[in-house]
């Protein structure tokens, strides 16, 4: 069983959507996140005006649920959110609308740790594709010593668990599972997979395989996909569709028949990752189904509810008894 975690969150102004602070036991790390509308408090906080990396996320108009993020980092991070929040047409940047700060409580990030954290998380950024960055430029990760290059790998570690928590998965890549990797196996030695569920049109011989992977729906590299879209209805999954063609996700396989996913994706929900890939909408709970089993991904996400519930309510009357 994998190692619980203990993430603090602290909402400033009492309001899940208003500015809030997110610490997790035995790190030094600190991150506060604010939406654009609550900027000035958040660059009062004293953290703001650390060293450290900050992020700017808005929504994607080219994309459905789509996102466009910024990553940058500052001696005082304050300044640099400040010169962020003017109009476009004066050096700012207008997509955002939350902006989240990661600095160190213990105030040690120097400049140097600051420069290779921003570099490393773009780059995981780019490796995990759920946001488009406006980065204009890729720096590579400073030289540091060894020492303080396995400090900001942990950093970057917690950060990747506590982001999430926050909405932000801009950093959560895909694992490189393919359709064919077979049964359940641990994943970093620290979760498990689901099994793997299949979805077929078997008058084309069309076949997909996807797994639940650490809460996440994703469908497998290697999973076959229709060539067209034809529902007339869905436009929501037909643009998702068009952007996971235009990235490279879905492509034509080497047959020119079919054509299949290039690497694993992540989908909002199973009818979600069917309807991109039959052209329709789908029913996921019920059409990704085990192979030789009679469980659909509906079943599975609900075994042992029902004994669950009635080993409940039996220990209730037996109390009440």
């Amino acid at each position: 069983m994998s190692a619980g975690k203990s993430v603090r969150l602290f909402l400033a102004d009492g309001t899940p959507g208003g500015l809030l602070t997110a610490e997790i036991m035995n790190w030094t790390g600190h991150v506060v996140a604010a939406p654009r509308s609550d900027l000035a408090e958040l660059l009062k906080r004293p953290e703001t005006s650390r060293t450290g990396i900050y992020i700017l996320v808005g929504e994607d108009p080219a994309s459905v649920g789509g996102l466009i993020a910024y990553i940058g980092e500052g001696d005082d991070v304050s300044r640099r959110l400040y010169h962020h929040a003017r109009p476009g047409d004066q050096g700012g940047k207008d997509f955002w609308d939350r902006a989240i700060v990661l600095t160190s409580k213990d105030a040690n990030l120097t400049k140097a740790h600051a420069r290779y954290l921003e570099s490393r998380f773009i780059a995981l950024a780019l490796q995990a594709s759920r946001a488009t960055l406006t980065n204009a430029t890729t720096p590579p990760p400073l030289a540091l010593p060894e020492a303080d290059v396995s400090d900001m790998e942990y950093y970057i570690a917690q950060a990747k668990i506590v982001l999430p928590v926050l909405g932000i998965n801009i950093f959560r890549s895909a694992p490189s599972v393919d359709a064919g990797s077979p049964g359940l196996f641990d994943l970093d030695s620290r979760r498990q997979m689901s099994p793997v569920f299949e979805l077929h049109l078997k008058k084309e011989g069309l076949l997909a395989k996807a797994r639940e992977i650490d809460g996440e729906f994703t469908v497998l590299a290697g999973s076959q996909t229709r060539t067209q879209w034809t529902a007339t209805q869905h436009e929501g999954y037909r643009r998702l569709r068009e952007k996971l063609l235009q990235d490279g996700t879905i492509a034509m396989s080497d047959d020119g028949i079919m054509m299949h996913f290039t690497r694993a994706q992540v989908f909002g929900s199973p009818s979600a990752a069917g309807a991109v890939i039959l052209g329709r909408a789908v029913n996921g709970r019920t059409d990704w189904r085990i192979p030789d089993s009679n469980m659909n991904y509906g079943s599975w996400q609900n075994q042992g509810v029902e004994t669950t519930a009635f080993s409940t309510a039996d220990a209730d009357e037996n109390a009440v008894g």
